[in-house]
């Protein structure tokens, strides 16, 4: 399913109906797996599809595929086919993706310095996944 906040943003700013850049902003990455996306492929570079479920254990292929394509057709990753004829597809992200990271980054500390403050203990945290990319070869 496409991303509700997403489709609504874009289809208000097609529609000159949108006022609020702070909401587009966050309209780009919003849905369960993007920021998640955006951050391995900023730390470690390209990856491909199954690198990327391995990543992400519990991600059904039909939302991975989703939100590469949100992604993608946001301009925030590209999706790069091998020339050599095979299916060989890699995603990486783009300057414009990059560029998100510093605010990415910051609601990252914003969120650690307020769970602190909330006294609670994560049942999960993505950063639990993110594994070097070398280390995702060898599986």
């Amino acid at each position: 399913m496409t991303d509700i906040v997403r489709k609504d943003a874009l289809t208000r700013l097609e529609n000159g109906d949108f006022s609020c850049a702070k909401e587009l902003t966050l309209a780009m990455f919003s849905g369960k797996w993007k920021l998640i996306l955006l951050c391995h492929l900023d730390e470690h570079g390209a990856y491909r599809f199954n690198e990327l479920r391995r990543l992400l254990p519990t991600i059904t292929h039909k939302v991975l595929t989703n939100q590469l394509r949100e992604l993608e057709q946001d301009r925030l990753i590209t999706r790069n086919v091998a020339p050599d004829g095979q299916n060989k597809v890699s995603y990486a992200i783009t300057p414009l993706g990059h560029s998100l990271m510093p605010i990415i980054d910051a609601m990252c500390k914003w969120g650690d310095a307020r769970i602190a403050e909330l006294q609670v203990e994560p049942k999960f945290t993505a950063d639990e996944t993110i594994v070097p990319k070398e280390a995702t070869h060898a599986l």
